[in-house]
C-alpha cells in the first residue's frame, strides 16, 4: 500500500522515491522529456533570444482562496519570463517536502501545477524532490525555473521608459495580499477576496504581436506591490513617474480589509496583474487589447512618465495634492509567494 504521508525515504533516491515519482509526479507531469527520468531534460527551442527566470515559493498557507502554492509557482514563473515580451516554453520544478506532509496535499498541488502549465501552454520538463525532517521546512517549498523565447526586434526592459509614455495596469491591486492575509489569520469579511494568481503570457503575447516596439516596459507588481515596481522603473529609466490615486483600481473588499488591518494597497502583492509602460500613441490600443483578455477586463490608465522629479514616483491624491511614494520599507506581509 502506498503511504499517505511523506516519509524521509521518499527523498532517499530508492524504492520509495521511485514510487513517489511514478504515483504522483508522472501522473500529473507527463512531458516526454520528464518521463525519460534522466537527470536532465533535452528539448529543442525555437531560434531567438532567451528569457530565463528562477524563483522559490514558500507561501503560507499553501492553499488559499483563488489558488495554491503549485499554481502560484507556475503562474509566477510564466509571468516573470513573459515580462521581457518572451513566449514561455519550458519550466523546471524542484520540491522541498517536509516529512509528514499528507500525500493528498502533494497530489492536489501537483494537479494544480499541471492545470496551470496547460493553461499557460508551457511544458514541465524536469524536476527534483528532496525530503527534510519534520520541522526543517514548513510543509512544502517549490523552486521553479522558466525559459522563454523573445521575438526578434523586441526590447522590453525597466530601463526603456521615456517621457510621455503612458502607464497602464491590467486590473485591481492588492487581491493576492489580502487573500493570503485573511487565510493566514482567519479573518472573515463579507466578501471573500480571492487571489488574482493567473498566467499573463497570453495577454503579453497579444500586446507584443500588435504593438511591438511601442511596448517599453512590462512588470508584474508582486512583492512590494505597485508602488515598488513604479519606483524600480523610475530608477532604472532615470525618469519621473506620476500616477493618479483615483485611477488605480482597488476592490471595495480590499479597501475595507486594508483599513481594518492597516495595510496600504499600493504595497500589497499581486500575482495576476501587470504594469505596462507604452508609447503615448499606442496606449489606447494597448488598453483595448488588455480589456479583451479575461485577465485584463479591469485594465486602466493610471499615469504617465515625465521629465520632472527624476527617479521619483509622485502620487496625485484624491484630495488634489501630491505626495512622494517610495519603495516598500521592511516586510508588510512575509511569505506572500
Amino acid at each position: 500500500m502506498f503511504d499517505d504521508r511523506i516519509l524521509l525515504s521518499h527523498g532517499a533516491g530508492g524504492k520509495k522515491s521511485s514510487e513517489l515519482t511514478e504515483k504522483v509526479f508522472l501522473k500529473y507531469f507527463n512531458d516526454p522529456a520528464l518521463r525519460d527520468l534522466n537527470d536532465m531534460a533535452v528539448f529543442d527551442l525555437p531560434d531567438g533570444r532567451i528569457s530565463m527566470s528562477t524563483d522559490t515559493y514558500v507561501v503560507d498557507p499553501i492553499f488559499f482562496p483563488g489558488g495554491d502554492i503549485g499554481s502560484l509557482a507556475v503562474h509566477g514563473t510564466v509571468n516573470d519570463v513573459a515580462m521581457a515580451g518572451a513566449v514561455p516554453v519550458v519550466i523546471s520544478v524542484a520540491f522541498i517536502l517536509e516529512e509528514g506532509l499528507p500525500l493528498k496535499d502533494l497530489e492536489r498541488i501537483a494537479g494544480s501545477m499541471a492545470g496551470a502549465a496547460a493553461e499557460a501552454d508551457v511544458r514541465i520538463v524536469t524536476a527534483d524532490t528532496k525530503v527534510v525532517t519534520r520541522g526543517a521546512a514548513d510543509k512544502i517549498f517549490i523552486n521553479t525555473t522558466g525559459i522563454g523565447i523573445i521575438p526578434e526586434g523586441i526590447q522590453i526592459s525597466g530601463a526603456t521608459a521615456i517621457e510621455r509614455d503612458r502607464i497602464l495596469i491590467s486590473g485591481t491591486i492588492g487581491d493576492h495580499g489580502i487573500a493570503i492575509a485573511s487565510s493566514r489569520e482567519g479573518f472573515e469579511f463579507k466578501t471573500t477576496v480571492k487571489s488574482d494568481s493567473a498566467p499573463l503570457n497570453s495577454m503579453i503575447g497579444e500586446l507584443v504581436n500588435n504593438l511591438g516596439q511601442d511596448i517599453h516596459v512590462l512588470r508584474d507588481p508582486t512583492r512590494g506591490g505597485l508602488a515598488t515596481v513604479l519606483n524600480e522603473i523610475a530608477f532604472q529609466s532615470s525618469i519621473g513617474v506620476e500616477v493618479n490615486e483615483t485611477s488605480i483600481p482597488v476592490r471595495e473588499a480590499v479597501k475595507g480589509a486594508c483599513e481594518l488591518l492597516g495595510y496600504d494597497p499600493l504595497y500589497l502583492a499581486n500575482e495576476g496583474k501587470l504594469v505596462a509602460v507604452v508609447a503615448e500613441s499606442a496606449y489606447e490600443k494597448a488598453l483595448e487589447i488588455m480589456k479583451g483578455n479575461k485577465y485584463g477586463q479591469d485594465a486602466c490608465l493610471i499615469g504617465e512618465i515625465t521629465g520632472e522629479n527624476k527617479r521619483k514616483v509622485i502620487l496625485k491624491t484624491a484630495m488634489g495634492g501630491k505626495r512622494l511614494v517610495g519603495k516598500l520599507s521592511g516586510e508588510m506581509l512575509p511569505r506572500i509567494c
